[in-house]
């Protein structure tokens, strides 16, 4: 198994790719295939997540990039500005981990939280798609 132990320099050079879920993007120890089929182990301390893109590294000189794997999302879409904040208001208060693009919100899939916005009179879709959310106001958004 090759360690992966540190983040790299942003220019280094990709030598292989790791896609991943968000849960598994979270953990900061664990083991896992790359795309090409290395086995890794990630060695981090606690509270690290790894955004798509990021790219790890070890004594073994591998470089592998982070890519956030495709996940059953609901996909809410809309360009009223009052019905879009009133979305990410009650998703928030319920510490929902959301993904903000320009008029799209993206969340984990949740058929409560689905009947939940329809009841605001929003639409809902559900997709395969990569999540990325907010990392919040206390963290860092480099990685």
């Amino acid at each position: 198994m090759i360690k992966l132990t540190e983040i790299a320099a942003a220019d280094a050079m990709v030598n292989d790719t790791l896609t991943l879920p968000f849960d598994l993007r979270q953990k900061s120890r664990f083991s896992a295939n790359t795309d090409k089929g290395k086995e890794v182990g990630l060695f981090f301390s606690r509270g690290q997540m790894f955004r798509s893109g990021v790219v790890l590294t070890g004594k073994d000189g591998l470089n592998v990039q982070i890519k956030a794997a495709n996940e059953s999302v609901s996909v809410m879409r809309n360009k009223d500005p009052l019905k879009f904040s009133k979305a990410c208001y009650h998703l928030g208060n319920r510490h929902v981990s959301l993904q903000i693009l320009d008029a799209e919100l993206r969340f984990l899939s949740d058929h409560v939280l689905d009947r939940m916005l329809e009841g605001l009179g929003l639409s809902v879709e559900h997709e395969m798609l990569p999540f990325e959310p907010e990392a919040g106001a206390y963290h860092t958004h480099d990685h």
